[in-house]
Order: C-alpha cells, then structure tokens, then sequence
C-alpha cells in the first residue's frame, strides 16, 4: 500500500464518508489518481466507493476495523514477523493486526504455515501465501468473519505450536487483557492451550479501552508488539510482569 493511500484511509476514516474531488483537493493530486487509488481500497475492501464518494464499510466488520490506524498496525505487524523464522508454523487469531501480520508472513516468508481460526485471514491471503494456511473449524460469526465454538478446541488440540498472535479489545491494568466477545475470547484460550509463547498485537488505543470479557491473564502472554503511544503506566505495568513490551 502507498503513502497516499494511507492517507487516504486515514481521512476517509476521520470523516466516514469524503467526496473524491476533496480527496483530491487534499492530497493535490488529480481525481483520476484519486479513483485508481480507492479502487485498489476497495479491491482490499478497505474502503467502499458509491457514486463519488468514499466511505468506510460497516463499523462491526473486520474490513472497517483493519482500515482503522492501518499504518500503524502495519508497523505493529512488520516488526511481530520479524520474529518469525522461514519454515515456522504459527497460530494468528482474528485480530485486524494479525491479520496484517499474516499477509506480511505470506508474502515475505517462505514456507511458513498459518494455522487460524480466521477466514477473513484465509481468504485475505489465499492468493499471495507462499506457504500453507489450515483453517479451524467452527461456529462461523458473519461480521468478525471468525470461527468459535468447541469445534475450534478440538482442530486446535491437534496442533503444536511455539507462537500464538492474537489481538486484543482491550486492557484491564489489575488482571490483563479483555475482548469485547465471550466466544471469541473462549477460542483464543483454546488456541493458547497449543502454543508455547501467546503474543499480543494491538495499537496504544486499546489500552485506554476495556472489553467485558478476560481473555488472557498476564501470566499467559509473554510479549506485546504495539506503538509507541503505549501509557508509560501500561508499559510498567506489563513489565513488571515479565513481559516484553516492543513500542514502535
């Protein structure tokens, strides 16, 4: 994705629905370029194009959720793979980080095998994987576009692996971190049970949020990949809990 297709994303987010001859006011470039860049958006479903205008889909999709602060989460995501070796078998949840993640493992690693419980992730990355991607089965939610349910316990037993990614809706400093669904956050403890290491990826804003639901307490994870808006007070928080915190 380009510079000024970030930008986009961004503005397109900040306002929900901008016109294309603003856009590209704003960014000094004609409305045709304009046009090519929303066209590759949408290809993304990043975005949505009617009749002049772009807009951001629905804010309970995964696609919305992925658009929102995407190049901060793209930093997030390059610097989680970078501790992932050529050949690895990983487990990569459902969140919109991890599935950046899971693009930036497809493309630029080879044989790695994704395990996930995602099919948004399965089929984000069924053209550019280089390696192997297994879905677990499941209860399959429309919006988030994930797999949950005992089913996704009993394909996740069959599996070993050293890293589990996953992301997060938010952060409790007395207990750790929270999903805002109790079957999505039941799969991730299922998926945990098969890993050795349980990583979290999320940008700074989830720490000022808090989902209804425990999902991992801090002894269960041992790393966190975010940005470097992290509130010191998180930072010391999980450091003093043996977890290594990586702020870009």
């Amino acid at each position: 994705m380009t510079e000024r297709q970030t930008k986009i994303l961004q503005i397109v987010n900040e306002n929900q629905k901008v016109e294309v001859a603003l856009l590209a006011e704003m960014l000094d470039v004609s409305q045709v370029t304009i046009r090519k860049d929303l066209d590759a958006l949408e290809e993304k479903r990043l975005l949505v194009r009617e009749h002049g205008y772009a807009q951001m889909c629905n804010p309970d999709d995964i696609n919305n959720r992925l658009a929102v602060r995407y190049d901060v989460k793209q930093r997030i995501a390059r610097a989680a793979a970078e501790i992932v070796a050529s050949g690895e078998t990983v487990m990569i949840e459902s969140g919109s980080s991890c599935a950046i993640l899971a693009e930036i493992l497809a493309t630029e690693k080879k044989d790695v095998t994704v395990i996930t419980n995602s099919a948004f992730i399965a089929a984000h990355i069924r053209d550019t994987a280089i390696g192997k991607v297994i879905l677990l089965g499941g209860d399959y939610q429309k919006e988030s576009q994930v797999m949950v349910g005992p089913l996704v316990r009993k394909c996740a037993r069959e599996f070993y692996v050293d890293k589990l990614f996953m992301g997060t809706d938010g952060f409790i400093p007395q207990a750790g971190f929270t999903c805002g669904d109790m079957m999505r956050a039941e799969a991730m403890k299922n998926m945990a049970e098969s890993a050795k290491h349980s990583i979290i990826l999320t940008d700074s804003s989830k720490f000022s949020q808090q989902g209804v639901v425990l999902q991992c307490r801090f002894e269960n994870v041992g790393m966190v990949f975010t940005d470097s808006g992290i509130p010191d007070s998180a930072k010391t928080i999980l450091e003093r809990n043996q977890i290594t915190v990586c702020a870009v």
